[in-house]
């Protein structure tokens, strides 16, 4: 009967351990239990679509004042310069909840004294990511914050 050696026993953990991970790796692949959800549905056109993103982020920068989401008693409170003029002030507020898709909203600009209230009664206490992308006069604006209700 023939002794294992050193180099054997090296050669056969390591032939093991790869073996462990192929199994696991072909396992997780196969099978349809496990979901890969993405953040987004459409997550390359919106990579592509980034450079935008960023030229308007450029341009909320280069305002005197602007745009201030606070949180209030009542909700969220989305502030608008006051030098601009609210009826030419359209776009969207998106609410991303990062821990659950489903309640993620997307609300139209309805402005009130420059002013947008979210009511806390429909938001779930926790994270939210908030995207606020509107235009005034063919100049377009991304405003984003994190806040926690």
């Amino acid at each position: 009967m023939r002794k294992l050696n050193w180099g054997t026993g090296i050669v056969a953990a390591f032939v093991l351990f790869i073996s462990f991970i192929l199994y696991f790796v072909i396992k997780t692949s196969t099978d349809t239990t496990y979901e890969y959800d993405l953040v987004a549905e459409d997550y390359y056109k919106d990579e592509l679509e980034y450079q935008q993103k960023i030229d308007r982020l450029e341009n909320s920068r280069t305002l005197k004042n602007n745009v201030v989401a606070t949180i209030t008693t009542a909700g969220i409170l989305i502030n608008f310069p006051k030098e601009l003029n609210q009826e030419d002030i359209k776009g969207k507020v998106s609410l991303y909840r990062p821990s659950n898709q489903v309640l993620d909203r997307e609300i139209p600009l309805s402005l009130s004294n420059s002013s947008l209230l979210i009511p806390k009664k429909v938001l779930v206490d926790g994270r939210w990511d908030i995207h606020i992308e509107w235009s005034y006069k063919d100049t377009k604006y991304l405003y984003k914050k994190s806040i926690n209700l």
